[in-house]
């Protein structure tokens, strides 16, 4: 009831003064009052609006006159700078002109700098040149029969050849404790007694003790035995046909000479390399003048021993093709001027030389290299690839390859590595008895030493590329790591030998006789010498006397 009651009489309290004030606008003075505050507010208007047209128009004066101000500081900022870009203008013409004259020179500068580089970079080619010239000559120089495959008799000057042996400081000989291996005394043909002296034979101070003591002198006799043969002859009366009886085979001329004289002129000649006009003024002095040999009959006697050996020669061709392992070399001859070839086959009891016009697959066409199937040991010659079963490479060559790497390219390691292996290797298979082998796991050792070395070269040959005179050692590692089965096939296989040197050594009588004659005058007597060679070598392995051998073959 209070609350309603207080809002009852708000809304009275509303109602007047709501009532009050229609009754002001009723009467007309709420209007006048009204018009009469909205005039004076009016004039305070007008006033304040002229007050501020006057500010205005101040305003505006002033704005004009900093108008006017900054124009003339704006024109004379203007002059300054249009008088700074005109001293900048002659400045920068000047500089322009100093660039273009400075431009001018540095391209005539430079066109002279590119003369001078274009001569340092021509003077330095040549001297690069000169360089590996210098360089290649100074390998050549150094190249011998211990870092390459020349011969050793092509450097007669060599250095002494070191061994392994240590000085004991003992005395050469025979040493004390040891049991003395003297001369072999021979069954004597003229006996020479010597009596004794009085002073000991005639002294009561000397007895005799039964001891004879005997000292030779070996001499050596050359005399000269002629058998001459004879027989009546007898004539046809009707024909007049002359008949005798038939002479021993071999007896034709009026004078014939033996199996012995042909024998000692053959090896004289052939084996030892003396030329045919020594041969017949030995024979001759050696006789007192008593034996005067045609040079004719000299020279022919390696065809008569070539033919007279064909039996042989077959037998020792057959005996290469059945061997499991043979060594194969080519080695340079000349005829009338015009080069050959000579192939050599060899075998631990045979050797035979073949005379060929060409190397390649011509010069093996022929030899027991052509259908052998076993195991060809080489010095690298491609051709042999295309024959026998497997291969194995010369170490020795390829030790004398390492050693020029090392000698020429100082700074790489895997040479020295890779000689050190090579080495231990061959001397590890040289101790094994002979029916021993290497073991499994020793050989595969050796091999994985080997690819790690080669891994080695590898690194240093993409640090430091081989240089363009000199790339022997890179080719070497190619080598070593295309054909590395041929050079460790020796470590399973025991009848494989470590090199070829039986080869080089038959190589060797052969060039020694080819210095004495200097050059062949037609290919058969070129193949007679190398039959006769061959023989000569298939006897000595025998183990047969060359001279009682070849007059046997002669007679």
């Amino acid at each position: 009831m209070d609350a309603r009651f207080e809002y009852l009489t708000n809304l009275q309290y509303k109602v007047k003064t709501l009532a009050a004030r229609l009754a002001l606008f009723e009467s007309g003075e709420k209007y006048v009052a009204m018009k009469a505050e909205s005039r004076r507010q009016l004039a305070e208007l007008e006033g304040t609006i002229k007050r501020l047209r006057l500010e205005l128009a101040d305003a505006h004066c002033q704005t004009v006159t900093v108008r006017k101000n900054w124009l003339q500081v704006i024109e004379d900022l203007e002059k300054e700078h249009a008088r700074s870009l005109a001293e900048k203008d002659r400045t920068i013409k000047a500089m322009e002109a100093r660039a273009l004259k400075a431009e001018h020179q540095l391209e005539e500068e430079r066109r002279k700098l590119r003369e001078k580089c274009s001569e340092l970079y021509q003077v330095k080619s040549e001297l690069e040149e000169e360089k590996g010239r210098g360089s290649r000559l100074m390998l050549q120089l150094k190249r011998d029969h211990e870092n390459s495959s020349i011969p050793s008799s092509m450097k007669p000057n060599r250095k002494k050849i070191p061994n392994s042996r240590e000085k004991t400081g003992r005395r050469p000989g025979g040493q004390p404790g040891h049991k003395g291996h003297g001369k072999k005394k021979h069954t004597p043909t003229n006996l020479v007694y010597i009596p004794a002296p009085e002073k000991y034979a005639c002294s009561p101070d000397y007895k005799p003790t039964g001891r004879t003591i005997t000292k030779q002198v070996v001499n050596l006799s050359v005399s000269i035995v002629v058998d001459e043969y004879s027989t009546p002859e007898f004539i046809n009366k009707r024909t007049s046909q002359r008949v005798h009886a038939d002479f021993p085979e071999g007896v034709v001329n009026d004078v014939n000479y033996g199996g012995s004289i042909k024998a000692f002129s053959f090896l004289l000649n052939s084996r030892c390399c003396v030329s045919i006009g020594k041969v017949k003024e030995f024979l001759s002095d050696i006789t007192d003048g008593g034996l005067q040999v045609s040079t004719g009959m000299i020279c022919g006697l390696t065809k008569e021993f070539s033919k007279k050996t064909q039996a042989e020669q077959k037998e020792a061709f057959s005996r290469l093709l059945c061997s499991p392992v043979m060594g194969a070399d080519f080695t340079g001859g000349r005829v009338n001027g015009k080069g050959f070839q000579i192939a050599v086959c060899t075998a631990p009891d045979t050797v035979m030389y073949f005379v060929r016009e060409h190397k390649g697959h011509k010069g093996v066409a022929g030899t027991p290299v052509e259908d052998f199937r076993g195991i060809l040991v080489h010095d690298h010659d491609k051709t042999f690839y295309k024959y026998g079963s497997s291969h194995q490479e010369c170490l020795a060559h390829v030790l004398r390859y390492l050693k020029g790497s090392m000698e020429n390219e100082p700074g790489l390691k895997w040479n020295k590595q890779m000689h050190e292996l090579i080495r231990e290797m061959i001397h590890c298979r040289n101790a094994l008895d002979q029916d021993a082998d290497l073991d499994a796991g020793k050989a595969a050792g050796f091999e994985a030493r080997y690819m790690e070395i080669l891994g080695v070269a590898e690194g240093e040959y993409e640090y430091e590329p081989p240089r363009k005179y000199y790339k022997d050692g890179y080719n070497l590692y190619r080598r070593l790591l295309e054909y590395k089965d041929s050079h460790l096939l020796f470590l399973y296989d025991k009848r494989v030998p470590t090199n070829n040197n039986l080869s080089e050594r038959m190589i060797r009588i052969l060039k020694a006789k080819q210095k004495q004659v200097m050059t062949f005058r037609s290919p058969e007597s070129l193949e007679y010498l190398c039959d006769s060679l061959g023989m000569i070598a298939l006897l000595r392995m025998q183990g047969e006397n060359l001279y009682s051998s070849a007059a046997d073959i002669f007679n």
